[in-house]
């Protein structure tokens, strides 16, 4: 199957000018809150059974971009169309598109406070999720992470990490009860049993992402995304699929990025999660 790879315009990635080698890159979607019913399988996928064998599963796509047509948009079509040829029902939330509030305040608890003299954003929005008083775009975020058996997240790296927008979306949506609890977080998290992974684009080059390169290498800043905030939610963690400064590559350069990604969905069912430990990330 031949994918498109798009040509955007100079966008996307904040890293610190003197790392800069290009103007930087990112991406969107037309409709707010997409999904993708299964597809019928095929008439080669019905003479061979094994290949449409994850008919059923649920995938949420996360994506964090501001422009449709940019490369993270590709990549997102792209992970619609083939996991929704598998069979498996897809639900976009595009955050941009969708105008989601990033900013965790007071307007998301509907009810009372626990404490009106001093206000305490964590403990609030756990007693109000235990109320079920937590606003609708938050317990919409909610409904469809719990029915979710698989998580990715596809976004630009900003400032080493994710866009303010998703970072809001994990502050607002992964709140205590739902997400972890004290005690349940890390391998007890409340999410455990779900698959989570990162599908992130960068401005800086592979050379740039390495221990002797001048970011350092890429797991470094996995650390608090992975680790930090997926793994301890419970979720078994995915390796990364990183596209190093598709915005400097060639054409066929993005068109091969492309299709690597389409090619590791074909069998990213039978991927085993990485080691949610301190080797992964910093080596030993």
């Amino acid at each position: 199957m031949n994918y498109p790879c798009v040509t955007f315009r100079g966008e996307s990635c904040i890293i610190p000018v003197h790392q800069r080698r290009c103007r930087l890159l990112g991406s969107p979607t037309r409709a707010t809150h997409q999904i993708r019913e299964p597809q019928p399988p095929t008439k080669s996928e019905r003479k061979n059974p094994s290949s449409y064998a994850m008919a059923g599963k649920k995938v949420l796509i996360v994506y964090a971009h501001q422009e449709p047509r940019s490369f993270n948009g590709s990549l997102k079509n792209v992970t619609v169309d083939e996991l929704s040829r598998q069979g498996c029902t897809v639900t976009v939330s595009d955050l941009y598109a969708m105008n989601f509030e990033p900013r965790a305040t007071r307007k998301d608890i509907t009810g009372a406070l626990s404490n009106p003299e001093v206000f305490s954003y964590g403990v609030e929005m756990y007693e109000a999720y235990k109320k079920r008083s937590l606003p609708g775009d938050i317990t919409d975020e909610q409904k469809k992470v719990q029915e979710a058996d698989l998580v990715i997240f596809q976004f630009p790296l900003y400032w080493f990490s994710v866009p303010a927008i998703l970072k809001g979306w994990m502050d607002r949506v992964l709140c205590q009860g739902f997400a972890f609890d004290i005690p349940g977080f890390y391998d007890s998290g409340l999410l455990q049993g779900k698959l989570a992974l990162l599908s992130v684009t960068t401005g800086g080059t592979a050379e740039m992402y390495t221990k002797t390169g001048v970011s350092g290498d890429f797991r470094y800043f996995l650390w608090p995304l992975q680790h930090g905030t997926l793994h301890f939610c419970g979720f078994k963690v995915l390796a990364p699929q990183i596209n190093f400064a598709p915005e400097i590559a060639s054409e066929e350069e993005r068109k091969g990025m492309v299709a690597a990604w389409a090619q590791r969905l074909q069998t990213i069912w039978k991927e085993e999660p990485i080691p949610c430990t301190v080797p992964w990330y910093f080596g030993q």
